[in-house]
This record gives C-alpha cells, sequence and structure tokens, in this order.
C-alpha cells in the first residue's frame, strides 16, 4: 500500500510513478485505487476515458476482476483497477479489497494499493490487504506528524515491511539549511528510506495533463525508487546535485530571491 496520513503530499503520483518504473524493469504490475469517493489514479495515469467498469463493479458483482482492470497501453505489463465517485464507500470492506487481491495475485509480480489520505475507515480498507506499505511524507512538520500516526496504527495489522519516501525535496533549501535534512526526517520515521523525489514542476504537468513523462528530472529518482524496492538497496537520489559547486552556489541564490 501507498499511504501517506497527510493529503496533499503527492501519495498518487508516487504511486504511478512507481507502477511505471517498475513495469519499465520488466515487472507485472497492477495498481488498485481504493480511495472511494476522491478517485484520482485514473486520472493521473490518464486513463479515465477508458473506464468501463470500477472497482465497485467488481465488489456488487456486476463484473470481474479481469474485466475491470484496464490495461496501460504505453506500458503493457501495467493494469489499473480503477475506483468509482458515486458509491457508498461504507459497502466495500477490507475483506473485499483482499479478495480481489487474492484473485490477481498470481498474475502479477507486484500490486499497489492506492490509499485514501487520512487515518479513517477509508485507510483500514487499504491496509487490510497489503503485507508492506510505503509512507510518503514532504520535508514539514505536519506532515511527519501525521506520518507518525499512521505508522502507529500500521503496528497493529501484520505488514512485514514499511519503507519511507519523501517528497518535493528541495535542494537548494536543503543545502542552505531551510528545509529538514534528510537524517532528521529519517530519525523522526525510523523506517528504511528508499527513495527521495526532488520538488519538480514536470511532475505538477503530469498530473494535469495526465500523461506519465520518462524524461523529466525526476525520472532517475523514481528508477531509484523501483530498483530499491524490487532489489531491496539503498541508492537515494541526490536532490543537491546541481546545486553544488560555485555554478549551484549561484543557482540556488538567485532561485532563493525570484
Amino acid at each position: 500500500m501507498i499511504t501517506s496520513g497527510k493529503g496533499g503530499v503527492g501519495k498518487t503520483t508516487v504511486c504511478a510513478n512507481l507502477g511505471v518504473y517498475l513495469s519499465r524493469l520488466g515487472f507485472r504490475v497492477a495498481m488498485l485505487d481504493v480511495d472511494i469517493g476522491l478517485n484520482n489514479l485514473d486520472v493521473v495515469m490518464g486513463m479515465e476515458k477508458n473506464v468501463v467498469f470500477d472497482i465497485t463493479d467488481v465488489v456488487s458483482g456486476k463484473c470481474r476482476v479481469r474485466q475491470a482492470l484496464i490495461e496501460d497501453y504505453s506500458y503493457p505489463s501495467l493494469y489499473l483497477l480503477p475506483s468509482s465517485h458515486s458509491y457508498a464507500s461504507s459497502k466495500i470492506t477490507g475483506e473485499h479489497i483482499k479478495n480481489i487481491t487474492d484473485i490477481i495475485d498470481h498474475s502479477f509480480d507486484y500490486i499497489l494499493i492506492d490509499c485514501p489520505a487520512g487515518v479513517e475507515a477509508g485507510f483500514h480498507r487499504a491496509v487490510y490487504p497489503a503485507n508492506e506499505a510505503i509512507v510518503v511524507v514532504t520535508p514539514h512538520i505536519s506532515s511527519l506528524r501525521d506520518a507518525d500516526k499512521v505508522l502507529s496504527i500500521l503496528s497493529k495489522y501484520q505488514i512485514e515491511n514499511k519503507y519511507l519516501v519523501i517528497n518535493r525535496m528541495r535542494g537548494d533549501l536543503l543545502l542552505n539549511g531551510e528545509m529538514l535534512s534528510l537524517e532528521s526526517i529519517m530519525k523522526s520515521m525510523n523506517i528504511p528510506l528508499v527513495g527521495v523525489i526532488p520538488e519538480d514542476d514536470s511532475v505538477g504537468k503530469m498530473s494535469s495533463n495526465g500523461r506519465i513523462l520518462l524524461d523529466f528530472e525526476s525520472a532517475r529518482a523514481f528508477t531509484l525508487l523501483a530498483e530499491n524496492i524490487h532489489n531491496g538497496s539503498r541508492k537515494i537520489f541526490d536532490c543537491t546535485y546541481k546545486y553544488r559547486g560555485v555554478l549551484g552556489f549561484f543557482k540556488r541564490n538567485i532561485k532563493k530571491h525570484v
């Protein structure tokens, strides 16, 4: 599952890109959007026009899971099970989601569950079938506090591994000492760091246009994240690289005053 606690930290964007980059490594990936009522994973993926059935149709018995899964034509090994914006979410339980994952488990190498924000019923519905969790945070105190609450709840479930992804990290602010450091965030969360995603305007454009890009700055960061998840490695993207040295010093200080 991909979770955050706090909304607006880029959880769905991380889920979408992780799915894409795992599929580019040759794995079969299914993404499940269980944010009932506020679903947007299909929009981020640019697949909303291809939706015929959704997760509520599967739960209600209107269709089979295979009929609701949408194949991403750009990445043939990547599939999406879309959520619904008009169904009473209380009718869908964690057992329903687990039944879906059990049905498709043998067909995919990875099943990514896009979890709703917060720690209410939607969170518990998403965590119920999961055996691993990626907690997405931004380098802000409020995000870390909410993520800490999520971790305390996850301890009550049988989650085998918990990983940390820090999103929207700005290398210029980091070098200037104006943003929480990786070390302080890792110490606060106390779970393995598997990815750092830099602040990147292209990511916002991608979310707006509904198209995953492969030639933007964060592409390398998402590639490393996918490799770390699969290989158990810990290669972390250095978001400060372009702000180092003499030219980097001027670049980050010019950016500071723009």
